[in-house]
């Protein structure tokens, strides 16, 4: 905490410098040794390290299933790993990636918004070589996708999107899909440069030589109705509630143990305390209840039912004749 120093402190500080007792240079050590953490407020930090930890730990299940999937679409060595995931302004990743790139534009229904997927040129090429009879391999010189490869590349990219479905499926129940595919991100406004995305980058390897790069960018704006699913607390919560209904069932039997208090109004009158005062056994009080018409019936002090004196064996009883209505009101 910072202490104000008074006066007598201050000339006597200045005092001790003078005089070589204290040196400044320690004052100016001290501080630089002070650590700070940088904070941007034009960049602020929407996602936390939770967030990200979960959004990196779906993102490995997506990786290995991707793998697994590619292998055998293509029937070649396809590895994909998770290489990081961190959150930057939507202009920061733009500038990021190289051009020419594919970049698919897509929406997460039933979230709001659009999503961006960007596979390289080094991850891309490969792939369709291998689609086309190929080894897999790099052109020599990168160059801009033929209509033909860009129709090649949206059937493929429809094959990614399915199994981010399959990897989404624990957390979020979400339906990708492509609105377009572009081939130069800086000519097109597709998300506001000032937005703060999380970007999931993929290292590839095709064929054990061509090494390339894919990301997924989410923005945070699109994210956002389901950011409480990627808290390990609520996914711990829900699993333990919904998982197999047991204890939806403990619940229901133990409400069913719970006692309450029933009470049967037969009828109200109004008399005078010295009347009250006067009762003796076998004085009779009427009652502002025919003898044709339904009793009360209270549920811990609310009317619920209403019923009709009766006799069971040897015991006085009520049978229920019909529910109380919300807002109906006692029987006069």
């Amino acid at each position: 905490m910072t202490e104000i120093l008074s006066q007598a402190e201050i000339d006597a500080l200045l005092s001790a410098v003078s005089t070589g007792q204290v040196v400044a240079e320690e004052f100016a050590e001290r501080e630089r040794e002070q650590t700070y953490k940088p904070y941007d407020f034009r960049r602020p930090n929407k996602f936390s390290k939770e967030q990200l930890r979960t959004l990196q730990a779906l993102h490995d299940n997506y990786a290995r299933i991707l793998s697994g999937f590619l292998s055998g679409y293509l029937r070649a060595n396809i590895i994909v790993r998770v290489a990081s995931v961190d959150q930057f302004t939507f202009d920061d990743f733009v500038r990021s990636i190289p051009t020419p790139t594919v970049l698919t534009v897509f929406t997460l229904q039933p979230l709001k918004g659009m999503a961006v997927m960007e596979t390289n040129p080094q991850f891309m090429f490969p792939i369709i070589d291998l689609m086309f009879g190929g080894p897999g391999e790099m052109p020599r010189k990168v160059r801009d996708m033929t209509d033909i490869e860009l129709s090649v590349i949206r059937k493929l990219t429809k094959k990614l999107f399915e199994n981010l479905q399959l990897a989404w499926q624990d957390v979020y129940n979400i339906e990708p899909q492509i609105e377009s595919i572009e081939t130069k991100p800086r000519l097109h406004q597709i998300i506001s440069p000032n937005e703060i995305v999380a970007v999931i980058t993929f290292t590839t390897v095709v064929g054990g030589t061509a090494r390339g790069l894919m990301n997924i960018c989410l923005p945070h704006i699109v994210l956002d109705p389901m950011l409480v699913h990627l808290s390990s607390h609520y996914r711990y919560v829900h699993t333990a509630l919904q998982a197999d209904g047991t204890e939806e069932r403990y619940m229901a039997h133990w409400l069913k143990m719970i006692g309450v208090d029933l009470s049967l109004v037969a009828g109200e009158n109004e008399i005078t305390v010295q009347d009250f005062l006067n009762l003796q056994v076998g004085d009779v009080v009427p009652l502002s209840r025919r003898t044709n018409q339904d009793l009360d019936l209270y549920v811990e002090e609310q009317l619920k039912f209403k019923a009709q004196a009766g006799v069971l064996g040897r015991y006085i009883g009520a049978q229920i004749t019909s529910l109380v209505e919300v807002g109906e009101k006692q029987s006069v």
